[in-house]
């Protein structure tokens, strides 16, 4: 089973939409929630955004603050299992004050909305924004 290369894994999951993102609270439970995201170097940002959701207390955010290590993993399914693949980026996050608020923030809300310009074109991402420093790209690739 072919492993990838870092870079390998770096360049397919920069190529994805979404991923998902796995954080863990105090008492060790995971949690897993998609995210939309963009890349600046090695870090993933990804900001709470309009899209509707149950509180604006994110549980992804209380897990940050509890534990900063965090997975996102990518992942291609196809019929042919020829062609399936996963990469994952581990790394340490950190909550972000909202683009208002932050010039660091801001410029990452400027990212997303350079890759989701339908999305976010007239309603930029207002809250909370998180960095995720990577540390370790990883990945497997069926062929």
């Amino acid at each position: 089973m072919p492993k990838m290369t870092g870079d390998e894994a770096r360049r397919r999951f920069a190529g994805e939409r979404a991923v998902t993102l796995a954080t863990t609270d105090g008492a060790g439970c995971p949690h897993l929630v998609p995210v939309t995201f963009a890349l600046s170097g090695d870090a993933v940002v990804f900001a709470v955004d309009h899209k509707p959701k149950r509180s604006q207390r994110l549980k992804r955010l209380a897990n940050i603050a509890a534990d900063p290590s965090v997975c996102l993993l990518a992942d291609f399914y196809d019929e042919d299992w020829e062609r399936l693949w996963w990469t994952r980026a581990d790394g340490t996050a950190r909550v972000l004050p909202p683009p208002a608020e932050s010039a660091e923030s801001a410029s990452y809300a400027e990212l997303l909305v350079a890759k989701y310009s339908r999305q976010y074109g007239d309603r930029p991402p207002q809250g909370p924004v998180v960095e995720i420093t990577v540390e370790r790209w990883t990945g497997w690739r069926a062929a």
